[in-house]
């Protein structure tokens, strides 16, 4: 209860609210005290004069009566304050709680009238000691505030509890004992300010005078008002306006300013609003008891930092004693660090604790003030001060929020001594001070989809002072499955090939040193080619200079092609279909350019479009795979070999679903040889004729007939075969699990292969004698959409 004292204490007087009414800025203010601080405006300043005048718009307008009159329905009643022309050098003063209040403009007349009789000076204006808001009062004065009953209420309770002796309401700096109350002025006095204000003469020697635990008693046993309505004294409240948020009489709804406004009644809002103030007061509960928690870390760090201090002190001695004396000399130096960096952490913890203990007082006096105010009973004084609590406590909750509770220091001392030097280095001897690296920052600009393989890009933190030795990429399998390495290095970007189609990837990166691995980075989420309806357009990409050697993993059921990547990004040629186009890939939330070239076909029982089934691809060879002797030109389009035996070139994109279709052009063809056209793995023999192992499905051709090989089985011999200019298709249908081939735009066969399945990469090998163009970013032959249809 001690902690909530500070909001049962006005601004003003630092006592104890007496009679405190409501401000429109919900503050709270004795009525007494508000009598005290009021400030009187010029007669040719005050905004009747203005109006009267027909004056133009002034210094002082903001304080026009309606712009800034408690009772205007355009606004809320106040405004920032800011001095007036009748005391332009009067200084501020300032209350024992430390609010600086502004002073009348001249003594208030003597009077016996209690504060709310007494009469206001015309055109006064009283100014909030808190938020420093002012407005301008109407001719009721400080009568028409409403009192804060509840307020009063909650003290009363609080008085009660405390068994401390009654202090005098009169004395202006230390309060002393009372020693009486006065009945009818229900005030507190010591003998001197009762000798001083309340003289046994004239209209006062009728008052009676009690001791000051009987006036207590006396007082709470007083029955409490019945709250009346502002604008009709006569009238108790039985709404509550909702526009306004305050309780209202009936005459305020027929005849009053509430008479157009949304109503309801008073005991059901009363309710509503107890019970958003306890479900906050709930979530302010849970932050309190989170830093109670945090506090007792704070202080359980105190006690491990001195006991990692007296370790690491030990050891240090244990080190510098087996130095001799130069050693010994040193160790002093190196004994004021350690002392120094203890210092530190525990000066930065204990201002912490500091800080965490002041705030969570403030909390606990807030949440204890607000289940006193809870336990009120009385619905419309509840209402006059609900929404500033519920305000209240939604601002601290939030305050506890913003990373106030998380440790500002570790615990641990992050020096090593580096004992190897020899004596003659001994005056050299220092700490070595290693931390982890710094988390890595993904370069989301840099980043970007390509068809199935992903480019990514990292760097360290512009201010990171500790160097990282190298970085670890993990990628998930595309199924939010577990993340494994994919890369380890210490370049800063990296390219990964053969990712699964129309797949949601997760890619994360850490650094690390010597000392350790730093922590992960943000996860990214990367997506691979999409289907995109077909249209025909033309996209141009550079196609880079220069590719760095792969680098092979396979983390994943496929095999992972990695390598780091050039300078800049990595495009490749896109050329437009005349038939068909689908171009779209998507790096999830920052709209990256690639190739969408997969799709899911619908069931096969079904009549479907081959052609809205079918997404296609462009893809180049690649050098970074291919044997030595292949001889690359064309942007990596078409290739050759400088030897006489076969050598095999993959392309640079794997399928693993979808159908997928390209051709070879043939550009030379000399001395009849077989080159051999079809698909396999990453992991194929590049060094002998494609379908000898067991890695590659392939058609091997010459200028009369052609056969089909796999794992060196030769099957279906074909009458049919190639010359310079001919064409050669290969069709890959991952839906029906089928490659099937063509020459001249005619099928060459049945189909060669069925039941394939898993990723595949596209793939030729030739010798010296021949020359191949690959064409891709083309759609199905006719004649296999025709059969497609009618299957």
């Amino acid at each position: 209860m001690e902690e909530m004292e500070e909001e049962l204490k006005c601004p003003v007087c630092g006592s104890f609210y007496r009679e405190p009414i409501i401000l429109p800025c919900f503050h709270n203010i004795c009525q007494a005290c508000a009598r005290n601080i009021l400030v009187q405006t010029p007669e040719s300043e005050s905004p009747q004069s203005r109006r009267a005048s027909g004056s133009g718009v002034s210094d002082y307008d903001y304080l026009d009566l309606d712009k800034m009159s408690l009772y205007s329905e355009a606004d809320s009643g106040y405004g920032s304050y800011g001095g007036f022309a009748s005391a332009p050098t009067t200084p501020c003063q300032k209350s024992p709680n430390g609010v600086r209040v502004f002073p009348p403009a001249m003594p208030p007349p003597a009077t016996h009238l209690s504060p709310a009789l007494a009469p206001v000076p015309r055109n006064s204006c009283i100014t909030c000691p808190q938020c420093h808001r002012s407005l301008i009062l109407d001719d009721r004065g400080l009568r028409g505030f409403p009192k804060n009953r509840v307020l009063e209420g909650v003290i009363d309770r609080y008085q009660q509890s405390k068994a401390a002796a009654l202090k005098c309401q009169l004395c202006e700096k230390a309060p002393k004992e009372a020693t009486v109350m006065c009945e009818q002025c229900d005030v507190f006095y010591c003998d001197p300010c009762r000798l001083r204000c309340h003289p046994p003469r004239g209209p006062l020697a009728k008052h009676r005078l009690v001791p000051p635990a009987q006036g207590r008693v006396s007082r709470r046993l007083s029955p409490r008002k019945v709250s009346t309505c502002t604008d009709h004294e006569l009238e108790n409240h039985s709404m509550y306006c909702v526009q306004c948020k305050m309780p209202v009489c009936y005459q305020c709804l027929e005849e009053g300013k509430h008479s157009s406004h949304e109503v309801k009644a008073l005991g059901a809002m009363w309710k509503l609003h107890k019970s958003q103030l306890s479900q906050a007061l709930n979530r302010l509960s849970d932050r309190a008891k989170e830093a109670k928690e945090f506090l007792v870390q704070l202080r359980n760090m105190v006690q491990q930092i001195q006991e990692n201090s007296v370790e690491f002190e030990a050891c240090l001695v244990a080190q510098c004693d087996a130095l001799i004396d130069a050693l010994n000399r040193r160790k002093a130096q190196l004994l004021g660090r350690v002392n120094k960096e203890r210092e530190h952490k525990l000066k930065v913890v204990r201002d912490q604790i500091s800080h965490c203990t002041v705030k969570l007082r403030q909390t606990t006096g807030l949440m204890e003030y607000c289940l006193e105010v809870i336990k009120e009973n009385d619905p419309s004084g509840f209402l006059q001060i609900s929404d500033a609590l519920i305000r209240r406590v939604h601002l601290t909750e939030d305050q506890w929020g913003k990373g106030t509770l998380t440790p500002r220091m570790t615990t641990d001392f992050d020096l090593s001594l580096d004992n190897s030097p020899l004596l003659q280095s001994i005056h050299q001897l220092d700490f070595v001070q290693m931390k982890i690296p710094a988390t890595p920052i993904l370069q989301l600009e840099e980043c970007c989809t390509h068809n199935n393989s992903a480019t990514l890009s990292w760097k360290q933190p512009p201010l990171s002072t500790v160097p990282a030795e190298g970085y670890i990429l993990e990628l998930d399998d595309g199924n939010g499955g577990q993340f494994r390495e994919v890369y380890v290095g210490k370049e800063t970007m990296c390219t990964v090939d053969g990712l699964h189609f129309n797949s949601t990837y997760n890619a994360r990166i850490k650094a690390f040193n010597k000392t350790g691995v730093s922590q992960y980075s943000k996860t990214l989420v990367l997506q691979t080619s999409e289907d995109t309806d077909s249209e025909e357009q033309t996209v141009p990409f550079p196609v880079p200079s220069k590719r760095l050697p792969l680098r092979r993993m396979s983390p994943f059921s496929s095999t992972l092609n990695l390598q780091p990547s050039f300078p800049r990004r990595s495009y490749f040629d896109f050329r437009s279909s005349p038939r068909q186009l689908s171009l779209h890939s998507s790096l999830q939330s920052l709209n990256a350019l690639g190739c969408n070239f997969e799709t899911q076909s619908s069931p096969y029982s079904q009549l479907v479009d081959i052609k809205k089934l079918l997404a296609v691809a462009w893809f180049a060879f690649d050098p970074g795979s291919a044997h030595s002797d292949i001889i690359f030109s064309n942007d990596n389009l078409t290739v050759t070999c400088s030897s006489y035996d076969d050598r095999v070139v993959l392309g640079k994109t794997g399928f693993s679903k979808g159908i997928h279709y390209w051709e070879f052009t043939v550009d030379r063809y000399d001395n009849h040889p077989d080159p051999a056209f079809g698909v396999a793995r990453i992991d194929v023999m590049k060094d002998v004729m494609l379908g000898k192992d067991d890695k590659a499905w392939a058609m091997y051709v010459d200028n009369n007939r052609s056969w089909f090989m796999h794992n060196n089985s030769h099957t279906n011999r074909t009458e049919g075969g190639i010359a310079k200019g001919a064409t050669i298709g290969v069709l890959l249908d991952l839906n029906r699990k089928t490659l099937t081939f063509f020459i001249n735009d005619e099928q060459q066969g049945p189909i060669a292969f069925e039941n394939v399945e898993g990723l595949f990469f596209p793939a030729v090998s030739l010798n010296r004698n021949v020359q191949v163009t690959l064409h891709t970013g083309l759609p199905v032959p006719d004649c296999y959409s025709s059969r497609a249809s009618i299957a």
